[in-house]
């Protein structure tokens, strides 16, 4: 007789991890959230509950949605033995891009696949999610965990999420008002985030460098440390500028730095007929980037092209509005710098992709 279980699947332990989550994934529910208890096939949300920053009630709403992951930096995680900061990794990621339509976060699905189900490791990584989600004002709305023996390596684990936000159609951020002479607001990332761990992996892991508990000091924190800061999560502070502005609209595009850093992100949100110009030595770059382009030896416009090089988050703005928004910042005790402006495009800059470096 073979049982589930010597096929390497625990109910049991499935059991248990829906046991010790609950308690994390109710931390995050709103009046808007209707499911009566935590572990049922689907959660419901009530759409016109007049809650929120942005709103009183829903007038002409659109949906966005959005799904994301954490990528190889779960490795650093696992070498580490962290299992309650990735999650808030995965809600960043998601979110951030919600805010960059303008839309306020509603809710938060996740699913988690292990190779051996570990009650403790999951309410961990669950953890680190509610407390992505309580700060981003989203519910944990449902989630999955899957127990595949054999497909993952022993202790290994992998994560996607799925957010779900909302915005009034007239206050819908898409980018067709961006214009020659916007001024371009960089706003400070809290590191490397969750993009360029392959190459990162590559530098540090396993050539004799010290390994990731070794203390830098010019991070104040072991290596291993820095590189699983938490992703910043700019909802908020978004949504409280975005609120502040209610008749005039004076960001016209919001752009978040990921993978491929200013020069593969920029362009998705401005116009054709405009180009960015985004002045080096603007802002601060923090001392991580500083250290991988060091041991690395990796050339700096291939660092541009990999990570955020500090600027997680950028807003295009009219140029009327940015000491005010640079001050709402400030106040939120967001660092953030004017790091360039809009201008037309020329046919050269469309080959090359429309943004500058200077």
């Amino acid at each position: 007789m073979v049982t589930y279980k010597q096929a390497g699947v625990d109910i049991d332990a499935g059991e248990l991890a829906v046991e010790k989550m609950a308690r994390y994934v109710r931390s995050t529910y709103s009046p808007q959230v209707l499911t009566g208890s935590h572990g049922g096939f689907a959660g419901l949300f009530q759409l016109d509950y007049p809650k929120g920053i942005l709103r009183k009630a829903y007038r002409d709403p659109i949906l966005v949605g959005c799904t994301d992951g954490v990528g190889t930096k779960l490795e650093i995680a696992i070498r580490m033995g962290i299992a309650d900061t990735v999650g808030i990794d995965l809600v960043a990621m998601c979110v951030n891009d919600l805010i960059v339509q303008g839309a306020e976060p509603l809710f938060f699905l996740d699913y988690v696949a292990v190779g051996k189900l570990d009650p403790d490791k999951i309410a961990d990584i669950v953890k680190g999610i509610a407390v992505g989600c309580r700060e981003a004002g989203c519910a944990i709305l449902g989630g999955e965990t899957a127990e595949m023996p054999g497909f993952y390596r022993p202790g290994h684990y992998d994560l996607a999420g799925f957010a779900v936000g909302v915005v009034e159609r007239r206050r819908l951020i898409d980018g067709s008002g961006v214009r020659s002479g916007d001024d371009i607001i960089g706003i400070a990332s809290s590191g490397v985030h969750s993009n360029g761990y392959s190459l990162v992996r590559k530098i540090f892991l396993g050539r004799g460098r010290g390994g990731l508990r070794r203390r830098v000091p010019e991070l104040g924190c072991t290596l291993g440390e820095e590189l699983l800061r938490p992703t910043r999560i700019y909802v908020r502070p978004m949504l409280s500028i975005l609120g502040r502005y209610r008749q005039k609209r004076p960001v016209h595009a919001i752009c978040h730095i990921t993978g491929g850093g200013f020069a593969g992100n920029l362009p998705r949100v401005i116009p054709s007929r405009c180009r960015a110009v985004v002045e080096r030595g603007s802002w601060e770059v923090p001392p991580i980037f500083e250290l991988i382009q060091r041991e690395g030896e990796v050339p700096r416009r291939e660092m541009e092209r990999v990570f955020n090089m500090g600027i997680g988050l950028a807003l295009v703005v009219s140029r009327h509005f940015t000491d005010s928004i640079l001050e709402q910042l400030r106040r939120a005790e967001l660092p953030a710098w004017r790091i360039g402006e809009i201008r037309p495009s020329r046919e050269r800059d469309r080959r090359n992709g429309r943004v500058e470096m200077k």
